[in-house]
């Protein structure tokens, strides 16, 4: 009698096909890490921003490997390299009272005193342009692409992290540098040859009780002439001394336009304060003189009725109000209007 042939057991045939699935996946995943790597090593920059390509690889060093300029093609960088993206475009830094147009949150005003003590509040705005020599980008992205600059919300970031890392890179190095040179100028004008009305309330006007002018003229054009003078000496000093602070000619095309130089909100109420006090004594004044012309107009009238008695009857008829009929001068005469 045939013996029956018994099947194998279940668990023969998955044992066999295990190690081979488990191959397959494990090259699968090294395939897909492999290409991951590969497509990541490609980049590239829009238009308004270059690039600061910095090595990253496992067995690699971190130092710069390359500069991708704005606009470019698609571009090598090589497997786990970073980017570093800076502006490529002329770019601005505002500093004004207006909390919706300055760089930093609420009112930022530059305080710095005049020659003779006055603080005064400065706004104005600084256009630059980075620079894009290769060489020149890198000694940047080494000098400051490695370390993280605190903002105004007190969160550290790099310069290369969008616009508010931007900002807080511009905040921490540059923003000193340009108070400063503000600071500088400032000291070398006295109050009222920036702003006309400081004159209202100058210390030396008080202490000799000598009233200023209801409307103060030091030269208005003066005062024109003389911010246009901080703003060029600025302009001057300004790229200078970022290029010797920053370690680098980093910038281009600085150009600081002067808004707008204001008074410390006391000494505007001062000022607003005297020119309403200077502005009554006018009104005064105007009263005064126009009773002296009225009494010299009346001593002129009645010296003419003196010579001219019929002259000053015929101004009281002129000067009668309109429907009366009958003049009484007196003594029973009567005069008929109509």
């Amino acid at each position: 009698m045939a013996t029956p042939r018994t099947r194998p057991s279940v668990g023969f045939e998955p044992r066999r096909i295990l190690p081979i699935t488990g191959a397959v996946l494990a090259g699968a995943i090294v395939l897909i890490v492999a290409l991951t790597a590969v497509i990541g090593g490609f980049d590239k920059t829009a238009g308004g921003e270059v690039g600061v390509v910095r090595n990253g690889g496992w067995f690699d060093n971190n130092r710069v490997r390359q500069v991708i300029p704005p606009a470019s093609g698609l571009t090598w960088t090589g497997t786990y390299s970073t980017t570093h993206r800076y502006p490529a475009q002329q770019r601005f830094y505002t500093i004004t009272s207006d909390t919706k147009r300055g760089d930093r949150t609420g009112v930022d005003v530059v305080n710095t005193p005049s020659s003779d003590g006055v603080e005064m509040g400065i706004e104005g705005t600084i256009y630059f342009t980075l620079n894009l020599d290769p060489d020149t980008l890198k000694a940047f992205d080494t000098r400051f692409g490695t370390r993280q600059f605190r903002g105004v919300d007190s969160q550290l970031r790099y310069a290369y992290d969008g616009d508010e890392g931007w900002s807080s890179f511009l905040d921490v190095i540059v923003r000193p540098v340009i108070d400063n040179d503000l600071r500088i100028q400032i000291n070398s004008f006295r109050c009222a040859e920036l702003v006309s009305s400081c004159a209202l309330v100058q210390n030396g006007a008080q202490r000799t009780g000598t009233p200023a002018p209801a409307n103060p003229d030091t030269g208005g054009q003066t005062n024109n002439t003389n911010i246009a003078k901080v703003q060029e000496a600025v302009n001057s000093s300004l790229p200078k001394d970022l290029t010797e602070m920053l370690g680098g000619n980093f910038f281009e095309g600085i150009k600081f336009n002067l808004a707008r130089v204001t008074l410390p909100e006391t000494v505007q109420d001062a000022v607003n304060q005297a020119q309403a006090a200077y502005a009554q004594v006018s009104e005064a004044q105007a009263r005064v003189a126009q009773a002296k012309a009225e009494a010299e107009a009346n001593k002129t009238r009645q010296q003419g009725y003196d010579a001219c008695s019929a002259c000053a009857q015929i101004d009281i008829i002129k000067a009668l109000p309109p429907g009366v009929t009958t003049y009484a001068p007196g003594a029973g005469a009567t005069v008929p209007l109509k």
